[in-house]
């Protein structure tokens, strides 16, 4: 089974040097950032701006505190 270039066989050699360079603990913190990265670059070369997000109910939020504020 070839991946362009790269065999399973060496996708599995830089894999286990890529685990004992950096760790267990690591390699899920670099591919997430790695992978924004590439989400970024992608939207910044495309021009497309981020979805716009809905408004949290802060008032939900003030309605805890001032219950909060009553105990």
């Amino acid at each position: 089974m070839r991946l362009g270039p790269l065999g399973l066989t060496e996708l599995l050699i830089i894999l286990a040097v890529l685990l004992l360079i950096f760790g267990a603990t690591r390699l899920p913190e670099i591919g997430s950032s790695l992978g924004k990265g590439i989400r970024m670059f992608k939207t910044s070369v495309t021009g497309e701006d981020e979805p716009a997000k809905p408004p949290e109910k802060q008032e939900t939020a003030k309605a805890r505190s001032n219950t909060d504020d009553l105990a």
